[in-house]
């Protein structure tokens, strides 16, 4: 991919994205108009700051049909249409085209369209980056791990391989606000570095979790250098927060002058998928289970999607774990199928920037095959698709088959949540597959699993899990930090469901692959649409309680479906603008292409 055609492709995926979210009404107040060439929107421009009398722009479009009912037709580019008689004039490339559209946007707006300007350019970047490393990234990969990427270390490299991929929706998934190329190729997933952690000495007392907890290794004030140690404790700390984050955050917590940087770094990691989570890549009893979460000051996917740790977030993830581990042990079956990173392990010293979540992953991974869905549509080292070499593995090249059974799993899985009032936010990069490689498990474990992490951020309808498991009970496992996370009614949870599991995790990688001529989409989508009728059937049947007529009505068989509007909520408008209480679960509609596969 050259310069040229990366700028031309974040362009469409840019514009793709102001029309799904209808961004300052430039698709609900456009006019269609047809052309020799197809179809385009005019977008009147008169009225603005700096534009001719008459002025309107010209926009390619064609249908789309994944959470918008059309798209921008390639390549990417605006017909700028002068008030006086003179010809037209096309605009390409960022600057131009989305300079020309600024003249649509509302003047009390304009700042963070500007900001959305900046992201754009931030991710044009890392594209450039990427383009120029990758070939030396992925050729390191298959020199260090061999054919087979097994277990956790395998995993690192799969997730390598999914951190050069687009987001489905955000646009500018890769650019990373706040950071140098330097900064990132020492730190980034995308360069599967390692680099050495730093740590924070601060009072015993200030420091909140239970140090019982931890693993064996972890460090004593001792063990870092010279200083006082004795009711001493050690915070691991992300080397891009030191400086003047770290001091601020020190301060806000009144901490400056009871805390110290220990003199030496210690402990060798390497970045997971989501940069700010590390795995332990030292020599150590359980460090390949083991991987730390650890504050960055960076944003991504939008300019308020900060990628701090708040210290409610990480009893939000604890609590939301045990609840769900309460329904595996209600539903049995999900005990061989259904793997769950333990979040139950964190600290924190009262600020964003000092805390720290230990996450620890299942035993029994060695000869298991570790993919995070991100990655499965991913090229390969020998340029197949990741998803190829696991079907000719595990399902005798049949990638149907495979993707038969994780949609089988998937939806058996997350429908059971709902009927208990529970919508998982387990995107692409939260979900895992899992693939045994091991011969002799004698059948024991499945070929396929899924394996989640990340827990907090769910969404819990607290009186349809009462009424499954009892209000005691249901009371005892809804201790949430944040009370946005409990609904009174499945309308909630229902859009979770369907923007999380349904879109990101099943239909966007169908889409994908028929984009990539690999099968028919009509065929993809009747397959979706029968597993998740399938596993809506099966609800019915053993969980009677109005749940399968919900997801019925709600998203197999509804005219519109709910879609993230992440620009919009997360950098383009403040939100009392937007109106979004929560920046993650803001919605407007799009088409339900579940019809589509419905046979009729």
């Amino acid at each position: 991919m050259t310069a040229e055609t990366e700028e031309e492709e974040l362009l469409g995926r840019v514009l793709d994205t102001l029309l799904r979210e209808d961004a300052y009404k430039l698709r609900s107040h456009a006019v269609p108009v047809r052309r020799a060439d197809g179809d385009w929107l005019r977008i009147a421009l008169e009225g603005f700051e700096g534009f001719e009398e008459g002025e309107s722009v010209l926009l390619p479009v064609e249908p789309e049909g994944f959470q918008c009912d059309i798209r921008t037709r390639r390549p990417a580019r605006l017909l700028r249409v002068p008030g006086r008689r003179s010809a037209p004039t096309v605009l390409t490339g960022l600057d131009a085209v989305l300079g020309r559209l600024r003249g649509a946007v509302p003047d009390e707006d304009r700042a963070l369209y500007d900001v959305f300007v900046g992201e754009c350019r931030q991710a044009l970047d890392a594209m450039r980056l990427h383009t120029r490393l990758r070939p030396r990234v992925v050729a390191g990969l298959a020199a260090r791990y061999g054919e087979r990427w097994g277990g956790m270390a395998g995993a690192l490299a799969y997730d390598t391989l999914a951190a050069f991929r687009d987001h489905p929706v955000y646009p500018t998934s890769r650019g990373r606000s706040s950071f140098s190329e330097e900064q990132l190729r020492a730190h980034a997933p995308e360069f599967h570095p390692t680099f050495p952690l730093r740590w924070l000495v601060l009072p015993r007392e200030a420091v909140y979790g239970d140090p019982a907890r931890l693993p064996d290794w972890w460090p004593t004030p001792g063990d870092l250098g010279p200083g006082p140690s004795d009711g001493r404790f050690l915070l691991p700390v992300h080397p891009l927060t030191l400086g003047p984050p770290l001091e601020n955050a020190l301060r806000a917590a009144g901490l400056q002058d009871a805390a110290r940087l220990a003199e030496r770094p210690l402990l060798t990691v390497r970045p997971t998928l989501s940069m700010r989570t590390v795995a332990v890549a030292d020599d150590l009893a359980d460090d390949r289970l083991v991987h730390l979460k650890l504050p960055l000051t960076t944003s991504t996917l939008g300019q308020r999607n900060r990628r701090s740790v708040k210290p409610g977030t990480l009893i939000d993830g604890e609590v939301a774990q045990r609840l769900v581990e309460a329904v595996i042990e209600r539903e049995p079956r999900f005990g061989a199928t259904v793997l769950l990173a333990d979040e139950t392990t964190h600290l924190h010293a009262g600020h964003e920037l000092l805390a720290t979540l230990v996450r620890r992953y299942p035993p029994g991974l060695e000869n298991a095959t570790i993919v995070p869905l991100a990655g499965l549509l991913a090229p390969a080292p020998d340029g197949t698709l990741v998803i190829d070499g696991l079907a000719e593995r595990h399902y005798g090249g049949d990638v149907l088959a495979l993707l038969d059974d994780y949609l089988t799993l998937l939806f058996d899985f997350h429908t059971t949540l709902f009927a208990y009032g529970i919508a998982l936010e387990s995107h692409q990069q939260n979900l895992s597959l899992v693939f045994e490689d091991g011969s002799g498990n004698g059948g024991a474990v499945p070929r396929l699993r899924l394996l989640i992490k990340d827990h907090d951020g769910p969404r819990v309808h607290a009186i349809r899990l009462a009424a499954m498991i009892g209000g005691g009970p249901a009371a005892d496992l809804c201790g949430f930090d944040d009370r946005r996370i409990l609904t009174s009614g499945d309308g909630p949870v229902a859009d979770v469901f369907t923007t999380i599991t349904v879109h990101l995790c099943a239909a966007a990688p169908l889409f994908e692959l028929a984009r990539l001529g690999r099968a028919p989409l009509d065929a993809l989508l009747r397959r979706l649409r029968d597993r998740l009728t399938d596993a809506v059937d099966r609800l019915a049947v053993t969980r009677p309680g109005g749940a399968a007529g919900l997801l019925r009505r709600r998203v197999l068989d509804a005219d519109r479906l709910p879609v993230k509007a992440m620009v919009t909520a997360g950098t383009l408008f403040t939100k009392e603008r937007s109106g979004a209480s929560d920046i993650n679960k803001h919605y407007v509609t799009g088409p339900n292409y579940l019809l589509r596969g419905s046979g009729g």
